[in-house]
């Protein structure tokens, strides 16, 4: 099983591949320094542009 670092470093590079860009993207700080074996993904805040873009490319999801 991949590190939460790793999947938040995959999503990090797969929504920078379409111009989505969340600054503040990381592994939750409390979940990731505890035993939970599944630490909390923080998506973070966005500026309304990011927000705008990534709305644009959710709408064209199945």
């Amino acid at each position: 099983m991949r590190s939460t670092e790793e999947i938040v470093q995959s999503l990090r590079d797969a929504l920078a591949g379409v111009g989505v860009v969340l600054p503040s993207l990381g592994v939750d700080p409390v979940t990731g320094a505890s035993d939970e074996p599944f630490a909390l993904v923080d998506l973070g805040r966005c500026n309304v542009r990011t927000a705008s873009t990534s709305r644009t490319y959710c709408g064209r999801c199945p």
